[in-house]
């Protein structure tokens, strides 16, 4: 919440208001911050020792994981970086003396230079993304730890065997018959709120729903459903970034389900109707926790020289089928009015 408007933090007035427990703290806090570019001191004998680099080595000041991990994927102005895990992190850089002092509504935060210094970085976010799919993946698995593992005429090798082959073939397989699917196959449509909902407009009391389902609707459709909530959420984010005026001119993907499944990011090209660049390196944090060190060094003069040296690059790039666009396009809408209705009762 630090804003050089408020001389750092906000004032005492409203932290006490905000929770009287928070009396006091702001005196105790800081009033300065750094960016990533910055030295804040030099190591010392003891920890380079422990560490087996030599004394003296600069230190730099920290960031969040996520937007190293964006410096690391090679993130440009207006290029959505989305890292897609368990849960997704949408960010943009933006040039300060583009956005000036506009505030977006509705997403994370937005600070200057927090993950380019000399930008303003805008965060968004899905409280659940690849935690979804392993939810529904452990549902399924309930015969398997609630009957299987009790059948005594089956040895405790067997059982570990079935449990554990079945648990680490679901998603792959789930993936796969979902994608035989034509898409007129499933009038199923899915609400992405099981972890409540960080962007737009953060709600962590809303849930999940599913609706549309018929004796018909077996695992494979219930997943792809699941899949295009997923891609949904994220459209929202897109949709949010862009009314607010921040424009998308791409859009990168890193992390696991990035790397790991098509099926996927097949479906989320389609849903945001723009093509999605995989980032080639397994590490981006660690890389750009790098870069950020050769400029705060100076190896490199600014993060950009940092990102041509040391990028990795991009290793697949999925494009949007317009046909499936278009119909995402009109099931985009129920998944909207089915997301009112289900705020609405929640209240």
């Amino acid at each position: 919440m630090w804003h050089d408007d408020f001389n750092g933090l906000p004032d005492e007035k409203f932290l006490s208001k905000l929770d009287p427990v928070l009396t006091g703290l702001r005196d105790r806090l800081f009033r300065d911050t750094c960016t990533c570019d910055v030295s804040v001191g030099n190591l010392s004998e003891e920890w380079a020792g422990r560490l087996g680099l030599p004394a003296g080595v600069k230190v730099g000041a920290g960031a969040f994981d996520a937007h190293l991990g964006a410096l690391g994927g090679e993130i440009k102005p207006y290029q959505l970086i989305k890292v897609m895990g368990t849960s997704t992190c949408d960010m943009i850089v933006s040039p300060m003396n583009e956005v000036g002092d506009k505030l977006v509504a509705g997403i994370c935060g937005q600070v200057d230079g927090s993950i380019i210094p000399g930008m303003l970085g805008l965060e968004a976010g899905q409280s659940a993304f690849g935690d979804i799919y392993a939810w529904f993946g452990k549902l399924l698995m309930w015969p398997v730890a609630g009957i299987i593992s009790k059948m005594t005429w089956l040895d405790e090798s067997v059982k570990e065997r079935i449990s554990k082959e079945t648990a680490d073939s679901m998603i792959t397989e789930l993936s796969k018959q979902a994608e035989s699917l034509s898409d007129e196959e499933s009038a199923i449509v899915a609400l992405d709120w099981l972890n409540g909902r960080r962007t737009p407009f953060a709600n962590q009391e809303l849930k999940g729903a599913v609706a549309g389902l018929s004796l018909g609707s077996d695992a494979p459709r219930i997943f792809k459903s699941l899949v295009e909530a997923t891609a949904f959420g994220s459209r929202m984010i897109n949709d949010r970034f862009v009314s607010e005026g921040i424009r998308i001119d791409g859009v990168i993907a890193i992390g696991g389900v990035a790397k790991k499944n098509p099926f996927v990011m097949q479906i989320v090209a389609d849903v945001l109707n723009m093509p999605i660049r995989v980032a080639s390196s397994d590490q981006t944090c660690a890389l750009g926790s790098a870069m950020a060190a050769s400029v705060m060094a100076g190896v490199h003069k600014d993060f950009g020289s940092a990102q041509e040296a040391m990028g990795g690059g991009f290793e697949k790039e999925y494009k949007p089928d317009p046909v499936r666009a278009e119909k995402y396009n009109q099931l985009y809408i129920k998944y909207k009015k089915l997301g009112v209705f289900v705020e609405n009762e929640l209240k």
